[in-house]
């Protein structure tokens, strides 16, 4: 007798898809949704509390607005993989920018924008470009080192804040323009000042109830509109000059001096897309971004160092072992640095100044097994996992042995993301990783930290504006018996 056939297997049928709707979530009231629920410079902090208590995925309400709240890494990870053609910064985002009278640049540019802008940036940022402009960045370290030695030596708190702000700022406009604007020692940079009063604004628009300088303008409305019109100026005086400069040397051309230099020579290229105005919004998009981040991602590693003794003397050793002396710093010295390195990575893990990333969906699409259809906000968190005991042993412990590691006790790179990922990465974060490791350097090669220290004494505040910031660190030094430089 023949034997029955073998029964055939079932199709797999695809599984349905979750609603946002069928997500738990905090509850909402009418028109405001969670809005009340929610403080806007502690904004971070009440979502990753709702995080640890609906999961991973769950919706919020941003007034009448419906989000998705991802808080898994990888499903992040792939959210911003999907740029730009799946998702991209709110349009809110860029609307504001135009309101205030600015020009969007790298940062807010979408789709063949956003490419066309991409390579220009790319080749500005280039490690080679970055590695010339070394000598450059090791001048204003030392600058640095200066002003702090004269705090040392008078006994004199370090506002924190202030200092680091000076730092990034001579940098970036030494990069960017080639100019030497000396704010460390109380040099202006009118564009600074003026960027001083545009990120605020932007913070405080961006998590606006109710757009009110639609209807009305406040005094400071007007002065965001003054100080928009004034830096706009004044990069196109400095795009005038560069022009200038390039067709009395066309040198400048093959070889260009500063990263505008570099933008114009890429714009100018046959089928790039772009103009002046591209140029004008990337370079504001550069000046804001390269100063808080940096600034604050120093700031903080500083704070977790002074609280780990260990690991900050672990760190000194190393640096006055292979870059002793801060007036002779190398691109060679700072590789090898290793240590040092894992710090930054450490820090930037527990206290990223960029703890969330909202995207929106540019047309229907899914998240983790979750329709979401077009327009919709979503909200990437990026600090949850990597503070969670499920993805990193005692993720409250500043242990940057866990970066240096293999196998057990190594952490995954991936849980962590203070520049993002996919093809929006950062830009900037080459520079912004040499910058705060030759500041790092020159500290610890030179002083002795005394003390870090918040104004009461307590624990360091999170305060979310333009991006995370500490408030109020002030820190005292000490010279270092037999430092160079």
């Amino acid at each position: 007798m023949d034997s029955p056939p073998a029964a055939l297997p079932l199709p797999t049928l695809p599984s349905p898809l979750r609603t946002i709707e069928s997500l738990p979530g905090p509850r909402r009231w009418p028109l405001v949704g969670n809005m009340l629920q929610i403080r806007p410079l502690r904004l971070h902090q009440d979502v990753e509390a709702w995080c640890r208590r609906y999961g991973d995925f769950f919706q919020m309400y941003l007034g009448p607005e419906q989000a998705l709240v991802v808080a898994d890494h990888a499903a992040v990870a792939q959210v911003l993989k999907q740029r730009p053609d799946t998702f991209r910064r709110p349009a809110m985002s860029e609307r504001i920018m135009r309101e205030m009278g600015g020009v969007p640049g790298l940062f807010d540019a979408e789709g063949q924008d956003w490419r066309n802008q991409r390579r220009m940036v790319m080749h500005a940022f280039s490690p080679q470009g970055i590695k010339a402009y070394f000598p450059s960045l090791v001048k204003v370290a030392l600058r640095l080192q200066q002003r702090w030695d004269g705090a040392a030596r008078a006994g004199r708190a370090i506002d924190l804040s202030d200092d680091l702000k000076r730092y990034t700022v001579d940098i970036i406009a030494g990069l960017a323009f080639g100019t030497d604007v000396d704010t460390i020692h109380g040099g202006e940079d009118v564009i600074q000042r003026h960027l001083d009063v545009i990120l605020p604004a932007i913070a405080r628009r961006t998590l606006a109830f109710f757009a009110y300088w639609r209807v009305f303008k406040l005094p400071q409305d007007r002065r965001l509109e003054h100080s928009v019109a004034t830096v706009k100026q004044a990069i196109g005086d400095l795009i005038g000059q560069a022009r200038v400069r390039m067709a009395q040397d066309p040198g400048h051309a093959a070889h260009p001096a500063n990263l505008l230099e570099a933008m114009l020579v890429a714009a100018a290229q046959p089928g790039s897309g772009l103009d002046d105005q591209a140029v004008v919004g990337n370079v504001m998009t550069m000046l804001l971004a390269g100063e808080d981040t940096t600034a604050n991602s120093i700031a903080w590693l500083l704070y977790q160092l002074q609280r780990n003794p260990a690991v900050l003397a672990q760190a000194c050793d190393e640096v006055r072992q292979y870059a002793p002396d801060p007036a002779a710093f190398t691109m060679e010295q700072m590789d090898r640095l290793p240590y040092l390195n894992a710090c930054i990575q450490e820090s930037m893990r527990i206290k990223p100044v960029a703890p969330f990333l909202p995207m929106e969906a540019m047309h229907d699409t899914t998240v983790a097994g979750i329709h979401v259809p077009a327009h919709t906000l979503v909200w990437c968190v990026m600090r949850h996992h990597s503070m969670a005991d499920s993805h990193v042993p005692q993720p409250a412990q500043f242990d940057p042995q866990r970066w240096l590691q293999d196998g057990p006790g190594a952490i995954d790179r991936k849980v962590s993301m203070p520049f993002g990922a996919g093809p929006r990465i950062c830009p900037g974060r080459y520079l912004a990783l040499l910058e705060m490791k030759v500041a790092m350097a020159m500290l610890l090669a030179s002083f002795e930290i005394e003390a870090v220290q918040t104004p009461d004494g307590r624990e360091a505040e999170e305060l979310m504006a333009f991006v995370m910031s500490p408030v109020g660190l002030s820190m005292r030094l000490r010279r270092r018996s037999g430092a160079r430089g």
